[in-house]
């Protein structure tokens, strides 16, 4: 399992009580895949651009996708502008995974726009490994977490992420949530002007 696969399955089990946003997710998933590109040395961080080394099989059908997708020519991607493209229907391909490898079961779907039903993770040593760290408050998938706003009160906290390109990849999925959820504001806040404009004798 990667890191991405846990964050998942994590989201899945945390939106049955509180629906996690697909937007957010996506980001935090291409941030998880970065972390275990670079965890793994396919990659490595020059200040915000992603340098590729190599390039060889992850033995995930994802992980592969990322590695054949990486920028391979100076100047290269920032780490911002990777989240971006490669988050683009990053949620949906991992529901579809576990969906394929029979790890989930479904339910009502609450989170992804289309989808009549979500999948719930099925009891398995996947969903049990990805529970342990998270209940141990491991520190990537935490600091991921609470980039994706699977908390109440999502608080910026790089405690106990001591690899320098791990915190620079998690800070900037906060701060590409951060921005999504400006994004939202602003057109909420367009749409209400217009409704408004409408609803005028």
């Amino acid at each position: 399992m990667t890191t991405a696969q846990d964050l998942l399955i994590v989201a899945l089990d945390v939106a049955a009580d509180r629906p996690v946003d697909q937007g957010d997710l996506a980001l935090a998933l291409a941030g998880a895949e970065l972390i275990d590109l670079v965890g793994a040395q396919v990659v490595t961080l020059d200040g915000d651009r992603i340098v590729p080394g190599p390039q060889r099989a992850m033995d995930d059908r994802l992980l592969d996708a990322s590695v054949a997708s990486l920028t391979r020519e100076a100047p290269y991607e920032s780490v911002q502008d990777w989240l971006w493209r490669r988050g683009r229907g990053l949620s949906e391909a991992y529901v579809n995974g576990l969906e394929e490898e029979e790890r989930t079961t479904p339910q009502r779907h609450r989170w992804i726009p289309g989808r009549k039903e979500r999948a719930a993770v099925a009891d398995s040593p996947a969903r049990r490994r990805a529970a342990d760290r998270w209940s141990s408050g491991e520190p990537v998938l935490a600091a991921l977490a609470s980039a994706a706003v699977m908390h109440d009160e999502p608080t910026e906290d790089f405690e106990g992420l001591d690899d320098e390109a791990v915190v620079t990849v998690v800070a900037a999925v906060y701060d590409a949530v951060t921005e999504l959820a400006g994004e939202r504001q602003r057109r909420s806040i367009e749409e209400a002007a217009f409704d408004n404009i409408w609803r005028q004798p």
